[in-house]
């Protein structure tokens, strides 16, 4: 291979799925085939999936994930770099940290999430300061993947890519099957349980609907748990006396995903904060309408294909999905901007952008 980059996905944890992996199983896919002179050594932890057969990525499991956080920490600041650069590699890209030891290797450092009002406390929460202070002193390149992320991130030497996430178009369409076999007929929330997300906020705004409109339009919910936030939110809704309302399905795989978008009256997000939003993108892409919480970053992915509310005022909640319950041209609007906006957005695009910004700072010209 006439380049090579090493990638460091251990910062995965196989216990609590994200969508960090499958953003660099598709940023790898796609740079291999754009780029077929770049040739790629992904560190992966021994449960983490990665597409075989392709003679130009070698994945390397001889390190722990962040099932195991202290050994993991430990590899990715001792031993990773090392491992990369006796395989040859120009260049090592990590998420949110950069090495202690780096072996000479320049380094590009991803920020793919940043600390909201009320994010970690403690020992992580001081970790992740530090490990984004240095990163952004010492890294040849941060990624980032809005515009408003960028903006939270303050001075630092490096130099920023701001860099938006992709879209398996191939997937996320709005021509297909839908859930349960009848579009338009349920509101969806779909993240795993972080508190962060607020859960509770949504539920609270769909209670505040009519009766027989939470019979007509059921509020499902899809996503893995997060120390106990399912429960809470079980308990919420049976609080709220909307349990019979309510359907749980727990974590689902990408490929179940598009058929519950465009099956659904509206994708509801009500969370604190974002640096991307990953769901509405997908969403839109279906031709799911999206209510979401009103932060700047959801506008500079949606744009005016989204209808925006401050779900901490419930009744203004209530009023939004009361909207799209009763406005088939808002519903119709919304879906059709937000298919138009999707295209905007593509793993193509990624692809081209970061391997391209890697190769100016290693001094490459890859055609």
């Amino acid at each position: 291979m006439h380049v090579k980059l090493a990638l460091s996905t251990l910062c995965e944890n196989p216990e609590r799925r994200t969508g960090l992996s499958t953003l660099f199983r598709e940023f790898v896919g796609e740079s291999r085939r754009l780029f077929p002179g770049v040739g790629w050594i992904v560190f992966a932890g021994p449960e983490e999936p990665w597409p075989d057969g392709d003679p130009g990525v070698e994945v390397c499991r001889d390190f722990p994930s962040n099932d195991r956080v202290i050994a993991r920490i430990f590899a990715d600041h001792f031993l990773v770099a090392a491992a990369a650069r006796r395989r040859g590699a120009s260049a090592l890209i990590t998420v949110g940290f950069h090495p202690l030891l780096t072996a000479g290797l320049p380094v590009v450092m991803h920020v793919l999430a940043v600390a909201g009002p009320r994010r970690d406390r403690g020992a992580r929460a001081l970790y992740r300061k530090w490990a984004l202070a240095r990163g952004l002193r010492r890294s040849a390149l941060v990624v980032t993947n809005s515009s408003w992320a960028r903006s939270t991130l303050g001075a630092g030497k490096a130099r920023v890519l701001v860099s938006p996430e992709g879209l398996r178009h191939e997937l996320f369409r709005p021509e297909g099957p839908s859930y349960g076999g009848t579009a338009g007929k349920y509101f969806l929330w779909a993240s795993n349980f972080y508190p962060y997300k607020r859960v509770g906020l949504a539920l609270a705004a769909y209670a505040g609907l009519p009766p027989r409109t939470r019979l007509d339009h059921p509020f499902v919910l899809v996503g893995g748990d997060w120390k106990g936030g399912r429960g809470l939110a079980e308990t919420q809704a049976g609080r709220l006396g909307i349990q019979q309302n309510v359907r749980f399905l727990g974590w689902v795989d990408d490929d179940a995903l598009p058929g519950l978008y465009r099956g659904a009256l509206a994708h509801v997000m009500s969370t604190s904060h974002e640096t991307f939003g990953r769901s509405v993108l997908e969403a839109m892409a279906c031709g799911c309408p999206n209510v979401v919480q009103d932060l700047q970053v959801l506008r500079e992915v949606a744009g005016d294909s989204a209808l925006y509310v401050d779900f901490a005022d419930t009744a203004a909640g209530t009023q939004a999905l009361a909207a799209i319950c009763a406005d088939p041209e808002l519903r119709a609007r919304l879906g059709a901007g937000g298919i138009a906006r999707s295209k905007e957005f593509s793993f193509e695009r990624l692809a081209r952008e970061r391997v391209g910004a890697i190769a100016g700072i290693l001094g490459e010209a890859i055609p």
